[in-house]
């Protein structure tokens, strides 16, 4: 499978896109029916993740209106097409993943045989492809079909980038979950998740402090806690600033620390832990030991089963041996 596109760069602008182009005459079209109709044909032909709560059917008329609910709800759009079916199994793919977050993020399943405004658009340079829609811009996320384990860690950094930006709306799911009973979050958890959206940090925190504190186990509040703390720290900074201050000295710990933090905070993972693991080599004693244990506390907050912490650790020890 092509590798996904993990650092969610390339961000594309559709905050001018303007009227979409009409839709095919009678007969003249690629699909079967008129704009949308794909869409609701594959609801019928394939059944289930269209009758998800968490997909709504985009097209040539709805797309603009779509692309403007990103300011408030994160979305995913998935663009295939009825003249290629197979091209459809992303949808099985990304909308149990969409669900499994409980409405923190949208599903827009869009048929470019019968929409060409969006095709003329967005260009797409195959199909399947997965793009994130934050804030009025396209963000190419998969091409293909992504695999359930690459797709939960990307969207982890999506997610990580719509917190930051202030978009933290949820869709209706009603009992979407109800069959779930033991992944449901307890209420600490929704309590610290409730805080982050208000902008709460510190009382995020707090709340997976006390979480902790009645369950030293609880693995998704100290990582929880590690994000809070991640997204405290770099409140408020400037990042052209920081980028600045870590070039004009590669020794200088702080500002590399603080330059890793804003890349794992915008999803550039590889890129902060290359950053520290390159500081590491070129410091010594006291230094050396403060970029170490922050990159240790990098992976925790990533997560100790990602792969890109497994080859972190790989590219430490052999910076520290």
């Amino acid at each position: 499978m092509t590798e996904p596109h993990s650092s969610l760069r390339g961000a594309v602008d559709l905050g001018a896109l303007g009227q979409p182009a009409p839709a095919p005459a009678a007969g003249g079209g690629a699909g079967p029916t008129g704009a949308g109709g794909a869409a609701a044909g594959g609801a019928a032909a394939g059944g289930d993740p269209f009758a998800s709560p968490v997909v709504v059917i985009g097209d040539d008329a709805s797309f603009n209106q779509l692309v403007q609910r990103s300011v408030s709800v994160p979305a995913l759009a998935v663009l295939w097409s009825s003249q290629s079916p197979q091209s459809r199994a992303a949808l099985d793919v990304v909308v149990p993943a969409a669900e499994r977050l409980q409405g923190r993020v949208q599903v827009v399943s869009i048929d470019l045989a019968t929409n060409p405004g969006i095709l003329q658009a967005l260009r797409p340079p195959q199909m399947p492809i997965t793009i994130g829609l934050l804030q009025g811009q396209a963000i190419p996320l998969f091409p293909e079909v992504p695999s359930a384990e690459d797709l939960d860690r990307v969207l982890a950094e999506f997610l990580q980038l719509a917190v930051k930006q202030g978009v933290t709306g949820r869709v209706e799911v009603g009992d979407l979950v109800a069959e779930q009973v033991e992944e449901e979050l307890s209420p600490l958890h929704v309590e610290a998740y409730d805080a982050v959206e208000r902008g709460d940090l510190a009382a995020a925190a707090a709340a997976f402090e006390q979480a902790l504190t009645q369950d030293p186990s609880d693995e998704d509040a100290r990582l929880g806690l590690a994000q809070v703390s991640l997204m405290a720290r770099t409140q408020g900074v400037d990042l052209q600033q920081a980028r600045e201050a870590a070039a004009a000295d590669p020794t200088d710990v702080d500002a590399a620390i603080m330059v890793a933090d804003l890349d794992v905070l915008g999803g550039h993972v590889e890129d902060a832990f290359a950053r520290l693991v390159d500081v590491v080599r070129a410091t010594q004693e006291d230094e050396r030991e403060r970029a170490k244990a922050h990159l240790l506390d990098l992976f925790e907050v990533v997560g100790a089963q990602d792969e890109r912490v497994r080859r972190g650790r790989t590219a430490l020890m052999s910076a520290l041996f």
